[in-house]
């Protein structure tokens, strides 16, 4: 498609729904709140993204609003739309049935409920607030907005004169807030963090700073004034990394940098507090964060430890932070990933294994640790503009993060393992877990994925995921720009982007090759780009006017993947990718008469081709594929034989599989992706 002229009229009518989108405070400027403060340099509300790095001066890359993209039609509309329609309203009901708010309401004598949940259970609101607020960033939604507003006013009216505001250290337990013990164990700050991340959401969808008005409350009355590294205050240790990462966002909100210096701090550690080597193993906190070698302990604490410290190094620039920050994402793609990106191998303190220790039936890969995975890469990339922290996202997002809700959105695994037997009696898909990190989690990450396909930079834009979506945005110079796609990714690998500018201008568009691809193609206005390589950003940089082609052809040729041999369970087998979708087998689309205990089907050769078909009845609509394979037809009844020994008659079998984040969706049946393979 040629360039062709776009005029001011035309170029606002398609960019004034960015403005459009700026939901219910808009209409009226005020909530009657007392704005939060705030640096002068600092975006309005309305124009922060995720992660708001407009003035982070490490960050290479810049978020864009989540209002600023609509995703249109495609692959992870449904998701979205079953997220805002459905996930989000029955988990509320969920919240309420099982004592969330009325351990906030029996403080005010508006229940006589005891107390209930875990420890941490705050937290459970205020992930599902935040879930509510990146959907409001997207549309209007009265009903979610009203349940919102219901919940937040009666979060704030059980806070302390202090600033003290958790349900679970109340009555009895008010003498133990923030004592070394409870701060191991008691998730107070864990609460807060959460409670922060969903209040500046909130305050970015609507501008109410209610909610953040009184996580701020909280630090500046309560924290602050009694525990630091000053000798006449006491320490501090997270317990459960987060509140980190949501001090550093309440810094880059308010400019107050009292915030991220308490960050540091906590990210530091402070030898005060004489914990044992086991828990700052598994805390992932407590020491300084920079002399960590390895990923070990609990997952997610890992990964939120990270991400507080990415976070810490985009505003300080500390080389010790991104040193051992990029040790540990060696560690973590050289030996502690799951090919569906999730991460976790034991049930036992849902943590890391020792290198290589992938198993498949039992492995943990706990939703929020793949959540927790993609959020660490999309501050790497925030870092360093590298696609290699891109691809690890997206193979996150499409995989161990798209299999942790059901697609009806009503279920979530708590666990997502790479192999299942159904005899064991294990339920993976739940409506409820008493601990329900995982749910508004899941919720939260489908509403604010928009925010999460474009950046911009100094010297132009990048683009870094794919679907039928339109951005409607600003460079840096302040020139508009929308960025529209056409595609049927991650089914098809053709995408099809128009670029269009409100002013002629020179920049950059950075477009990702992704590391699957084996051969990629780019164009501009019908022109080949040269220079296009796997796991690449291809820069193209040009004098941009009106309304620009780019097309993008990436290999979605199925491909068989091998473990490293050092992970004994996957051993002589082989998992099948497409684009950046891991496929696995269920049971219940093989051959009859298999053994669902022992999966014994085998791909005939690790070259054979592959088949693959778009089926818009099965699951939502998926790529199904075949593969000709065997079957085994007797059982080998001895516990061991000759070595060389035939394993019984097999005969020739179709094999079936469909993505991995559709499993166990339609009945009750056996799972594997990898796959035992014959030459």
């Amino acid at each position: 498609m040629a360039q062709r002229t776009v005029s001011r009229r035309t170029f606002l009518s398609l960019a004034g729904a960015t403005a459009a989108a700026r939901p219910l405070m808009a209409a009226t400027g005020s909530w009657g709140f007392d704005e939060p403060t705030a640096s002068a340099a600092t975006p309005e509300w309305h124009d922060q993204g995720v992660l708001n790095l407009a003035h982070s001066p490490y960050a290479k890359l810049h978020n864009v609003p989540v209002r600023a993209v609509t995703i249109e039609d495609g692959f992870w509309s449904k998701r979205r739309k079953t997220n805002v329609e459905s996930s989000i309203p029955s988990m509320h009901e969920e919240l309420l049935e099982h004592g969330r708010m009325d351990n906030f309401l029996r403080l005010v004598g508006q229940s006589n409920a005891p107390q209930k949940g875990p420890v941490y259970s705050d937290s459970d609101m205020y992930k599902w607030l935040e879930a509510v607020a990146f959907a409001l960033q997207t549309e209007d939604n009265a009903q979610l907005h009203d349940a919102a507003q219901t919940t937040i006013r009666e979060i704030v009216a059980v806070q302390e004169p202090s600033g003290y505001l958790n349900t679970y250290y109340q009555d009895d337990r008010k003498k133990l807030r923030m004592t070394i013990p409870e701060q191991v164990r008691g998730h107070e700050l864990y609460c807060l963090g959460h409670m922060l991340q969903g209040a500046i959401a909130y305050y970015r969808a609507t501008g109410d700073p209610t909610l953040m008005n009184a996580g701020q409350k909280f630090v500046d009355g309560y924290l602050l004034p009694s525990f630091g590294p000053e000798p006449d205050k006491k320490p501090i240790v997270s317990g459960h990394p987060e509140i980190e990462m949501a001090l550093i966002e309440l810094y880059r909100t308010t400019g107050e940098r009292k915030y991220m210096e308490l960050a540091g701090y906590i990210l530091q550690g402070d030898p005060r507090a004489n914990l044992k080597p086991q828990q700052i193993v598994y805390m992932n906190c407590g020491v300084p964060f920079t002399t960590k070698t390895r990923l070990q302990g609990h997952a997610v604490r890992a990964m939120y430890a990270n991400c507080g410290a990415t976070d810490y190094y985009l505003e300080t620039g500390d080389q010790a932070y991104m040193k051992t920050l990029e040790v540990l994402w060696s560690d973590l793609t050289r030996a502690q990933m799951y090919v569906n990106g999730g991460v976790g191998a034991r049930s036992e303190g849902e943590a890391f294994g020792e290198d290589y220790e992938l198993p498949n039936a039992q492995a943990y890969g706990e939703s929020c640790a793949a959540i927790g995975n993609a959020m660490w890469n999309w501050r790497m990339l925030a870092a360093t503009g590298e696609a290699r922290f891109t691809d690890v996202m997206e193979r996150a997002l499409y995989n161990g993060i798209n299999s942790g809700m059901s697609l009806n959105g009503i279920l979530y695994c708590y666990r997502n393992p790479l192999a299942f037997d159904p005899t064991t009696g294990e339920k993976i898909r739940n409506p409820w877990y008493d601990t329900t990190c995982c749910p508004p989690n899941l919720e939260r990450t489908f509403a604010s994925l928009p925010g999460y396909f474009y950046s911009t930079a100094k010297d132009g834009l990048y683009v870094h995921l794919y679907d039928n979506s339109k951005m409607q945005w600003k460079l840096e110079s302040g020139n508009g720009i929308v960025v529209t796609q056409r595609t049927q990714y991650p089914w098809e690998g053709a995408v099809r982007m128009t670029v269009a500018v409100e002013h002629p201008e020179e920049f950059t568009l950075y477009v990702r090759v992704p590391g699957w691809s084996r051969a990629s193609q780019v164009a501009v206005a019908g022109k080949p780009v040269s220079g296009v390589r796997s796991g690449e950003y291809v820069p193209i940089r040009r004098q941009w006017s009106g309304e620009t082609s780019v097309e993008l052809a990436f290999d979605v040729t199925p491909r068989m993947v091998m473990a490293n041999p050092a992970v004994e369970q996957d051993t002589g087998k082989v998992a099948i990718e497409r684009g950046p979708i891991v496929f696995c087998m269920e049971g219940m689309d093989q051959a009859k008469g298999t053994d669902a205990k022992t999966f014994p089907l085998y791909l005939a050769k690790r070259d054979g081709a592959i088949q693959g078909e778009f089926k818009p009845d099965v699951l939502d609509g998926v790529m199904v594929l075949t593969h000709s394979g065997a079957k085994r037809m007797e059982s080998v009844e001895s516990l061991y034989a000759p070595a060389g020994a035939e394993a019984g008659k097999v005969e020739a079998a179709e094999l079936k599989l469909i993505p991995y984040y559709a499993w166990d969706n339609r009945e009750e049946s056996s799972m594997q992706v990898w796959v035992p393979w014959v030459g």
